[in-house]
């Protein structure tokens, strides 16, 4: 017995680079028993072992406490009234008696956004209010940004704020200044998730098959970044009439001669009326002048060239555009600018040039198959004009499913949509009858106008 109990702990150890802080027997057994129980999901048999290990040897291993995280969240589930309160309760000492021991493993961000999830998901039996959640999460924000991950705890502290201001207990612009806050955290969140999950890409495509952990990291940057992109629109959502023209305008020139120096107030005010489509008004291009006066970047010259495009001076617009790309250093901002400055071109009917930026977007992260989806949807609109026959320019349709199954290639998640935008193209294509009357089956088909390549006729 005592030959498997040490086995146990030696492979906890090894696993999970666990440190012992004293040798007791009987601490050994217990954290052996429960540790069998959690790996079988036994939650409720593991509890007394748990409670025996954790109260008589509270440093003995980290598996007390991220084992203990998984028995209380069971309890809590199965449970009702005061005795669920008293296993929230436990729940929030444990987390925090897990950093106390554990700092390397608890951090405080992570630590508080727990704590602040699991006060939302029992707000009613805890008889919390909005600015109780607020706070947690505020904390957690502004004492450890760097540990604040979670998507549904940005989301609730956003929702928050809206909700405090719709109490009447928080200014308009503190929701405004917390949606930026939530955003960049987001997007920053993003760049270090694309990034990992571009090497890990790279890797594959250099014919290295992944190890079965790289296989799950890959997996989870792919689904962080489908669950932080949906909750960013969440947040549009919420944000609702609030964030409109008729409530941006005044309260921006109320504050623009307070803040007509300070480049985070004029970057985020320039953003939010480009966003919301209130470019047309005056103050527009007041705010843009003072931004890429006050700290010349990026995303002034880009913001400048919206100004240039609106007068008609296109050509001087394109300069700031190829300005504001040369500026961008950071490889995932600068393949959401790519994207950004595409899908202008590609509003305009500049197809040729949308596609090089889409391409570059690529380039930069591609692990987002969306250029691919929007290349597809250009191609399918220009088949009428390339091609100098009816079967010809239908053709287009087969070269726009291609490019739209490459976004399902190098993003799961896209899959069905890119399996849909296909078959929704090759519907539009010549049919068998066609390619049989043809006669051209199994040859290739030159695509002209600024598509260019070609396409091959599927054979009969």
């Amino acid at each position: 017995m005592k030959t498997r109990i040490t086995l146990i702990i030696a492979a906890l150890f090894m696993a999970a680079n666990f440190g012992f802080a004293q040798q007791d027997e009987e601490c050994m057994l217990n954290l052996s028993m429960m540790n069998d129980y959690v790996k079988s999901k036994k939650f409720d048999e593991a509890y007394e072992p748990w409670m025996k290990v954790r109260n008589k040897c509270p440093k003995f291993n980290a598996a007390i406490y991220q084992y203990g995280e998984k028995i209380l969240v069971h309890k809590i589930k199965k449970s009702s009234g005061a005795e669920k309160v008293a296993f929230i309760e436990d729940y929030m000492i444990l987390l925090e008696k897990g950093r106390e021991h554990y700092e390397s493993r608890y951090s405080l961000g992570e630590v508080l956004e727990k704590q602040g999830i699991m006060m939302y998901d029992n707000k009613k039996e805890l008889g919390k209010s909005d600015m109780d959640l607020y706070n947690i999460f505020d904390r957690g924000y502004k004492e450890d940004l760097e540990n604040f991950k979670s998507t549904k705890g940005l989301y609730v502290y956003f929702t928050k704020t809206v909700d405090i201001f719709k109490a009447g207990n928080f200014e308009l612009q503190k929701v405004f200044d917390k949606y930026d806050d939530v955003n960049e955290q987001l997007e920053n969140l993003n760049g270090k998730y694309a990034k990992s999950l571009n090497e890990l890409i790279k890797k594959e495509e250099g014919g290295v098959i992944l190890a079965k952990k790289q296989a799950r990291y890959k997996k989870y940057y792919q689904d962080k970044l489908v669950a932080n992109e949906k909750i960013a629109g969440s947040l549009d959502t919420y944000i609702g009439d609030l964030a409109n023209c008729e409530n941006l305008i005044p309260l921006f020139k109320k504050d623009f001669p307070t803040y007509n120096n300070d480049a985070t107030w004029l970057k985020r005010a320039v953003s939010r009326m480009y966003n919301k489509e209130c470019t047309d008004d005056p103050l527009y291009i007041e705010l843009v002048k003072a931004y890429d006066k006050t700290a010349p970047s990026a995303d002034t010259k880009y913001f400048v060239s919206t100004i240039l495009r609106k007068q008609g001076k296109n050509k001087e617009a394109d300069g700031y555009i190829k300005q504001s790309y040369e500026l961008q250093t950071n490889p995932f901002k600068k393949a959401r600018l790519a994207k950004k400055i595409a899908n202008d071109f590609k509003k305009r009917g500049s197809y040729g040039s949308a596609r090089t930026y889409y391409r570059e977007a690529l380039k930069l992260n591609p692990s987002d198959g969306t250029p691919h989806l929007q290349i597809a949807a250009m191609y399918a609109k220009s088949a009428n004009n390339c091609g100098n026959s009816n079967f010809n320019k239908r053709a287009v349709f087969w070269y726009a499913a291609q490019e739209a199954l490459k976004a399902g290639k190098v993003d799961p998640n896209l899959k069905g949509a890119a399996n849909q935008a296909a078959n929704s193209y090759r519907a539009n294509a010549p049919s068998k009858a066609e390619i049989f009357t043809e006669g051209n089956g199994g040859t290739t088909i030159t695509i002209g106008c600024w598509i260019g390549g070609s396409v091959k006729v599927p054979s009969l």
